[in-house]
């Protein structure tokens, strides 16, 4: 049992992290508070997972951000309690900044992975995950509504990119985490939605 144990520890990280990932989301979608506990538990897990067995170092450093987004995000809503069932919509043209300016730090991102990680696997899909990530976890802390559209590109891609690198349950978790995302942005429209200039 020991040694079934030691040589499955990935794929029991793994599942552990896919646990913890599932119940931010629905939790998210819930506009439930503690869903940034699981989100930070489940992220430093990851954290492992990308580094030592996937080499997917900007996954790696990903997910150390949504560590640090997960601290703001409870800070964040904690200070909106009384505000709860409300989120907040941005403009079209704030939003087509925010994609170019995704675009662009994902190739600056692409350019110094390839250069500092020769063994990098997929670094460009790799590196606009992880920037568009980033923005849709900040929109998400800051109950921008459009973060679940982004979210749901986000994770389309990179349930290929988990795929591609044998992480076949990570891979299912990203496919139900686009569901997820759809399902969290039919939920939030039913909810006071506010326009923010």
């Amino acid at each position: 049992m020991v040694n079934w144990i030691f040589n499955n520890a990935s794929l029991l990280l793994e599942i552990m992290a896919v646990i913890f990932g599932i119940l931010y989301v629905i939790l998210a979608a819930r506009l439930n508070i503690y869903c940034w506990i699981f989100g930070i538990i489940g992220s430093l897990i990851s954290i492992y997972i990308f580094i030592f067995y996937a080499k997917l170092y900007s996954e790696a450093l990903l997910y150390l951000f949504y560590v640090i987004a997960g601290v703001y995000g409870w800070i964040n809503w904690a200070n909106k309690k009384k505000n709860i069932s409300e989120v907040y919509s941005d403009s079209v043209p704030k939003n087509l900044l925010i994609i170019l300016g995704g675009i662009i730090f994902s190739l600056i991102l692409y350019k110094v992975i390839t250069y500092f990680f020769h063994d990098a696997q997929k670094p460009l899909i790799d590196s606009f995950t992880t920037v568009f990530s980033i923005i849709a976890t900040y929109l998400t802390a800051k109950k921008r509504i459009e973060n679940w559209l982004y979210w749901i590109a986000i994770d389309a891609l990179t349930t290929y990119l988990y795929y591609s690198r044998e992480l076949e349950i990570y891979a299912l978790l990203m496919l139900c985490y686009t569901l997820m995302a759809a399902y969290g942005f039919m939920k939030w429209k039913k909810l006071k939605v506010i326009k923010v200039v």
